[in-house]
Parts: structure tokens; C-alpha cells; sequence
């Protein structure tokens, strides 16, 4: 079954091909009128996890925005969602997290230590959690040859920095 719609020429059949083309185009067009404002303001909450003053050991070292979402069954909470690509030999100097932080490894191996804890080493498919607050000492790739990546999951007060390098 067509649905039909009229034009000067007479009734012209609308099939579902071209109806979803251009459900699709419409889709495209709004997405890409919102996707620069909704990029800037995931940028915007997650810029203090990209913050410098030389906190990675490799020029291929990478935090990546992935999204930030306001918790509307936990007011004033937001998760944030950001993949964290070290190169070979890269790391991250010691820092805190303005909340809690759990990360799950994509790819390689990652060396991990918090405050108090041993040095451990992750493997792809494993994760870890870091508390509000735990100072983490270590976070670096495991190899000096290939490349590794997390992805972290942040649960934290909206507007917190998410990341403080220590000093």
C-alpha cells in the first residue's frame, strides 16, 4: 500500500523507500544543525579533564569527549563519558577526580595505582573503580611498543572538575 500526495500533476505514489530518505534527510538536517552546540557544551564540561601542563608522556596522548548527561533521577549528579588513548609509553602524572570514576579498558594494557594500593595492570575486557577523591598515582600504558585505551565513566556534581593534576 502507497500513500499518495497531490500535485498540478495529478497523484504521485509515495513508497516507504522514499519516505524513509527523506525521513532521514530531515533527521540529518536537525542533527546537524544541534551537533555543534552540543558538542561545545560537552566540551565545555569536559575541558578540565583535558586540562595541560604536560599531565601525558606522549604527544599521541588523548582524552576524547563521548558524551555528558545530566542525572534526572539524581539531581545535581552528571556522568560523563570520555575514551583516554595513551600511545606507547604514555601516561597520565598523578591527579584526583572531582567524583566517582569507573574505566574499562578497549584496547592494550593499563598500569593503574590509587593512593594506598599496589601498582596493577588491566587487560582488554577488565575494569577498575577510583572513589571521590583517591589520589591516582599511576595511569600509563603498560607497553612502550603499542598503543592502549580506556574508556572512563565519571559520576560527579554538575559543574565539578572533573580532573586536578597533583603537583
Amino acid at each position: 500500500m502507497s500513500a499518495t500526495f497531490n500535485t498540478s500533476l495529478g497523484q504521485t505514489p509515495i513508497r516507504p523507500l522514499h519516505l524513509a530518505v527523506m525521513a532521514g534527510l530531515a533527521c540529518a538536517f536537525v542533527i546537524g544543525k544541534a551537533l555543534p552546540s552540543t558538542m561545545d557544551a560537552i566540551s565545555a564540561v569536559i575541558a578540565p579533564l583535558c586540562a595541560s601542563s604536560a599531565p601525558t608522556g606522549s604527544s599521541l596522548d588523548t582524552v576524547e569527549p563521548i558524551g555528558s548527561y545530566a542525572l534526572p533521577n539524581v539531581p545535581g549528579k552528571r556522568v560523563t563519558i570520555v575514551r583516554v588513548f595513551y600511545g606507547p609509553g604514555g601516561f597520565t602524572r598523578a591527579h584526583r577526580h572531582g567524583g566517582s570514576v569507573t574505566a574499562y579498558v578497549t584496547r592494550g594494557e593499563i598500569r593503574s595505582q590509587l593512593g594506598g594500593g599496589p601498582v596493577e595492570t588491566f587487560k582488554v575486557g577488565q575494569s577498575f573503580f577510583e572513589p571521590p577523591g583517591a589520589t591516582h598515582l599511576v595511569s600509563a600504558n603498560a607497553s612502550n611498543t603499542e598503543p592502549a585505551e580506556l574508556i572512563a565513566v565519571f559520576v560527579a556534581d554538575e559543574g565539578a572538575q572533573l580532573t586536578t593534576f597533583l603537583e
